[in-house]
């Protein structure tokens, strides 16, 4: 079957599916789409659409149930060494090995992939270039922080100049300045080799960027075409609301619950509300409505939220914390080192009893280190640190009684069950009888869990990953939450659900500490510290730091306007 001149890739009636335990797991069902060359085109769909299993079927990784798919004019079902040999691909976790140095994993891929001795020089200086790598060459891959890991790795599956380029999600936990990085790179790709790009991606900012886009949603296509065919027909109903009589939060959660409204989401100084109908929400004494243009965001929350099950109580503890006078949390000319190098260095700041604080920074800028000296996790090497009233240099264990943590990586326990997972936490924080058997109920319930209570943990998506993540760490009802990028990788929607629970936790009167690499989720916080090099850069509310990063240039920066012109500020200082 020969492909069209116009098309990278073409599937037709394509199916795959999986069994995991005693569930049977359809992940693409009879989809058909095609790809066409030169552009990018963005895959786009919430946890367990089929984006991942799409991907490893086009390079020729899996073997599909019934459909063809064909890839570069090649059938990559039945030539899938041809495909592999002709694209480049780089999986969500693309298998750079740690302790080889960047070029000697350039070496490695050029010899899997067959590149001549004599080419390679001017290959690797060419990709170093590209990927602003050259001055880190002799180091170890596993030394580079997150933002270079990825850099790398694209650098790797380029090692010979494909004519097709498959990216999944190469963006995940990685900071925005490495975000824009990334995708000059993709764009250089295209604009100057006429490389065809599939990208998938959980941020929807970066499906504005693409050419086209396939909208995927339990298994299925439920759109094609350019950004603008989902925008369009929200014209006229995205609204900007401010209120000068309650809070953000306060706010959003008020307008959540209004009749004709889907969406309620914080964004800068106001909230953004798209409506069912084009009309604007009833409006209340104190209450400014402005009409706003729609966003590609705002299409695929509406197109998918009436197909999604969202539970997120209005009260998850069942009590509200008494409101605490004094800090919380309290860091001190804080430091931590390894050996000579200072990961966290003279890093002070506080956080009140109820508040959400967010802690940004640029990979490897020291926020996850600091996040464990907090919980206790990793003791400091210099300053003072108390948490709930306590020194945690002297009592961490009494502090960490109060603590929740929901770490960077997935950190639960991968060979339990989702229930089994539950039980040991409850059990760890000493929860037994009735008090225990109530807590394993309520989440359950308040994380949909039932359905997959008998799951392995290790195969469950990512959203239920993280459900599950933030339900181990209430168990125990904390009065303090440390939310270590949390919502890294999960669609929209899943943070939605997330950021509401966060939300109604922080109106109960528990102290939410909390790292993202996504800018839009620094607006829900009520102040921000950002850090580089393990310093803190600066320290205020979103509309304090963005309003420092306005410029002739800038007159309305968003958040990572400012987070990208800080950064870049201190790495030319």
């Amino acid at each position: 079957m020969q492909e069209s001149v116009n098309r990278a890739i073409s599937a037709s009636n394509l199916s795959k599916s999986f069994q995991a335990g005693k569930r049977r797991i359809e992940a693409l069902k009879k989809i058909s789409f095609e790809v066409r060359r030169g552009i990018v085109t963005g895959l786009i769909g919430p946890d367990s659409a089929g984006k991942s299993t799409l991907m490893r079927l086009a390079a020729g990784l899996l073997v599909p149930d019934e459909g063809s798919i064909i890839v570069a004019g090649m059938d990559a079902t039945r030539e899938s060494l041809k495909v592999q040999g002709t694209i480049g691909y780089m999986p969500q976790r693309f298998g750079l090995y740690e302790d080889l140095t960047v070029l000697e994993n350039l070496d490695l891929y050029a010899d899997l992939q067959g590149v001549p001795p004599g080419e390679r020089p001017s290959r690797y200086e060419a990709l170093l270039n590209m990927a602003s790598l050259s001055p880190f060459k002799d180091r170890l891959a596993g030394n580079l922080s997150g933002g270079m890991k990825q850099k790398l790795g694209l650098a790797c599956a380029l090692i010979r100049q494909p004519s097709l380029l498959l990216l999944d999600e190469p963006t995940v936990g990685v900071d925005p300045v490495s975000r824009r990085e990334l995708w000059s790179i993709v764009y250089r790709l295209v604009r100057e080799n006429n490389t065809s790009v599939l990208l998938s991606t959980a941020y929807l900012d970066e499906a504005e960027r693409c050419d086209e886009v396939i909208l995927l949603h339990e298994g299925r296509v439920l759109q094609t075409g350019c950004p603008e065919s989902l925008r369009e027909p929200l014209k006229g109903r995205i609204f900007a609301v401010k209120s000068s009589a309650m809070s953000k939060r306060n706010l959003q959660a008020d307008l959540a619950r209004k009749p004709g409204v889907i969406d309620a989401l914080i964004h800068g100084d106001h909230v953004r509300v798209v409506m069912e109908r084009k009309n604007p929400p009833d409006p209340e004494p104190d209450m400014t409505v402005m009409p706003l243009a729609p966003r590609f965001e705002d299409g695929f929350v509406a197109m998918l939220k009436d197909k999604r099950e969202t539970v997120a109580a209005d009260e998850i503890f069942g009590r509200s914390l008494p409101l605490q006078s004094g800090p919380v949390i309290e860091l001190d000319q804080l430091e931590r080192r390894f050996g000579n190098f200072y990961a966290v260095k003279n890093v002070s700041f506080s956080v009140s009893g109820g508040e959400v604080f967010g802690l940004l920074g640029a990979n490897g800028a020291g926020k996850s280190t600091t996040f464990r000296m907090l919980c206790g996790l990793l003791q400091p090497s210099n300053g003072k640190l108390r948490v709930a009233g306590v020194d945690l240099r002297h009592a961490a264990s009494k502090a960490r009684a109060k603590i929740g943590y929901m770490s960077q990586k997935f950190s639960l326990y991968s060979n339990l069950s989702v229930l089994e997972n539950l039980r040991f936490f409850g059990s760890a924080y000493g929860l037994s009888g009735k008090t225990g058997s109530d807590r394993l109920d309520w989440a359950m319930e308040e994380f949909s869990l039932s359905s997959v209570s008998d799951t392995v943990s290790g195969d469950l998506s990512l959203g239920y990953k993280q459900r599950l993540a933030l339900a181990c760490a209430l168990m125990h009802e904390p009065e303090i939450l440390f939310l270590d990028e949390p919502t890294s990788g999960v669609d929209p929607l899943a943070r939605r659900e997330f950021w509401h629970r966060i939300n109604t936790l922080a109106s109960n009167g528990v102290t939410v500490m909390v790292t993202t690499h996504f800018m839009e989720e620094a607006e829900y916080c009520d102040r921000l510290a950002i850090m580089a090099e393990g310093s803190i850069l600066t320290l205020g509310t979103p509309s304090e730091i963005k309003a420092g990063a306005i410029s002739e240039h800038l007159p309305e920066p968003s958040m990572e306007d400012a987070f990208v012109e800080l950064i870049r500020s201190r790495e030319k200082s």
